[in-house]
């Protein structure tokens, strides 16, 4: 009998252990989130993730539209007291970094705050912009973000604008992707085409398979954990209709991944450093400038990637994404680059806003992190010209490392005339050359 108990106590001590730490690196990653919520830092080596200051424009409220909604509807928590003891909200952690319970319990579809400025809200915008495609891709996503994302574009989005939504699932594990997501997009019959990819490509390919199925003039990007808010097409289709080699981003804001509370960013351009990660930067105060003030498109050196819109023939002009890149990263510092160089230009509309989730993972992936090692390799030994030593002198070890054939992107830079890297630091980004000595 006591063998017995020695044994149960050992085998209760085991379980603790194997939980614990993972847990432990969660909260403190967590903790260490809210502590610095003003940028964004995609790293090398981690997940992306989307961080704002807390700004909140005119909150009005969006009238919700007749729409199925989960029975188990009820207001998202205020705090954060939440009971890490509960074995749903853990698994949820670990599943998919973000608190299941909440995204449950807003169902299918839900009213976010207003956050665009007040200039916005007066702004007209033509009946016959171009049409557009929106494309989702997702990988084992949480059912209700993504139906969410779906629903929030069906029912923000004016019909005659919206060609289609392409819903790409590169090969999800998870069974309520599969039967049970195919039954609930009934709903929005005739608006969405499903792709599942039979063997898992990433994000950057899925995208590219995507929009090889879109007919709409206008290609739109988005991950598959958002929320668009009002009148968030019109701005980008407005600005792609005037000149078809603008790049549009909206302004993101952020949805915590524990309360999903909704949070208005402040205004905000993308830039990256020498080491290739991505930042959200300060705008300056004169493009803020004049009648149309915090409304005006603000010229960006990069874009995060996950949210834009690009006309779709142009897309195909400038050569989607590179091919030869794997999964994702690095993809929205090539393409940024690729559209300054080569003709094109980049803006964020900050009349156009859409939330973001923020995710939280605590699982390394060794293939995913060899990957975005190679992209950025791809990055630099095709567009950055002698500026490249500046990467390769800070990370020397990945001046041996292979990143593949690259002859094609060489070619394709060739083909479209494309500007030196060091126009792009003169014209478009100095900031960047300027911040070598620092380093």
């Amino acid at each position: 009998m006591r063998n017995i108990l020695i044994q149960c106590l050992f085998c209760a001590f085991l379980l603790f252990g194997i939980w614990i730490p993972p847990l432990f690196i969660y909260f403190h990653h967590h903790h260490e989130s809210y502590q610095n919520n003003t940028q964004e830092s995609e790293s090398l080596l981690s997940l992306e993730k989307y961080g704002h200051q807390q700004i909140l424009h005119n909150p009005g409220q969006i009238p919700r539209p007749q729409v199925v909604t989960n029975p188990s509807d009820k207001e998202e928590p205020k705090n954060n007291d939440f009971n890490f003891s509960d074995p749903e909200l853990t698994s949820g952690l670990l599943k998919y970094g973000l608190n299941i319970i909440v995204s449950k319990s807003l169902g299918y579809q839900r009213d976010v705050p207003d956050s665009r400025n007040a200039i916005c809200l007066g702004k007209q915008y033509p009946t016959n912009l171009p049409t557009a495609s929106v494309v989702i891709c997702f990988y084992n996503e949480e059912f209700h973000v993504l139906f969410r994302t779906v629903s929030s574009v069906i029912y923000l989005t004016p019909s005659h604008l919206l060609e289609e939504i392409i819903l790409v699932d590169d090969h999800s594990e998870y069974d309520d992707l599969k039967e049970k997501l195919d039954g609930y997009l009934e709903t929005f019959r005739g608006k969405i085409k499903l792709i599942r990819n039979k063997e898992r490509e990433g994000l950057i390919r899925s995208r590219m398979i995507g929009a090889g199925h879109a007919s709409g003039d206008v290609l739109v990007f988005l991950d598959s954990h958002c929320e668009v808010n009002r009148v968030w097409l019109e701005p980008l289709l407005q600005a792609i209709s005037k000149n078809p080699k603008m790049v549009v981003c909206p302004l993101i804001d952020v949805i915590d991944e524990m309360t999903f509370e909704y949070k208005a960013s402040p205004l905000v351009r993308g830039i990256f450093d020498w080491n290739l990660q991505f930042k959200w930067d300060k705008v300056f105060s004169y493009e803020v400038e004049g009648p149309d003030g915090p409304s005006k498109p603000i010229r960006s050196p990069a874009m995060a990637g996950g949210l834009f819109a690009i006309n779709r023939h142009y897309f195909y002009e400038i050569g989607q994404y590179d091919k030869g890149m794997n999964f994702w990263g690095g993809e929205n510092v090539e393409i940024s680059l690729r559209i300054w160089m080569c003709g094109g230009q980049l803006y964020i509309i900050p009349c156009s806003r859409v939330g973001h989730v923020v995710r939280n993972h605590l699982k390394r992936d060794p293939d995913l992190e060899r990957a975005v090692i190679e992209n950025y390799l791809r990055v630099v030994h095709v567009w950055m010209d002698e500026h490249k030593a500046h990467f390769l002198n800070r990370r020397p070890a990945l001046k041996f490392k292979s990143y593949g054939n690259v002859s094609e992107r060489v070619k394709l830079r060739k083909q479209l005339k494309c500007k030196s890297f060091q126009w792009y630091l003169d014209t478009i980004f100095p900031e960047l050359e300027v911040s070598v000595n620092f380093w």
